[in-house]
Parts: C-alpha cells; structure tokens; sequence
C-alpha cells in the first residue's frame, strides 16, 4: 500500500467516524430529552450542541483514526520485515 493510499484510507475512515459518532450520539435517547423530547419541553438543553457535539464528532474522528494509523504501522513494519530477509 502506497503512503498516499494509506492517508486517503485514514481520511476516509475518520470522515466515517465522526459521522457514525455524530449519528449514534443524535439518536440516543438521552440526546433527544436534552432537545425537548421530554414531556412538554421539560428538560431542554440546547447547550449539548455546543459542548457534546464537538466532542463526540472528535472523539469519533480520532479513534478510527488512531486505529487505522495502528494498522497501516503494523503493516509497513511486517513489510519492511519481510523484505529483509
């Protein structure tokens, strides 16, 4: 795998993440309380999206992330590996 194919995959992979996280984060149920889903609006917090949303869609990010950069490390390095042999 080419370094150029590798950080697009990774690129794709944390877009992926943080919509994924976005997506399960919006349809929780604790989410949707704290956008007035409670009974008769009780409970409204629209402060979630300042400081939750940004978290989730980060964190979402930035794990696959990682694990993607854990694998394409442990690829190259088998590689490596092998061709000095």
């Amino acid at each position: 795998m080419t370094r150029d194919a590798a950080t697009c995959g990774g690129c794709l992979l944390s877009a992926a993440g943080a919509t994924a996280a976005t997506l399960w984060w919006g349809t929780s149920g604790r989410t949707r309380r704290h956008l007035g889903d409670g009974f008769e609006g009780e409970g409204t917090d629209y402060g979630v999206l300042v400081t939750e949303l940004p978290l989730v869609a980060v964190a979402g990010a930035v794990l696959l992330a990682l694990a993607w950069g854990l694998v394409a490390y442990a690829l190259s390095r088998r590689r490596r590996s092998e061709r000095h042999r």
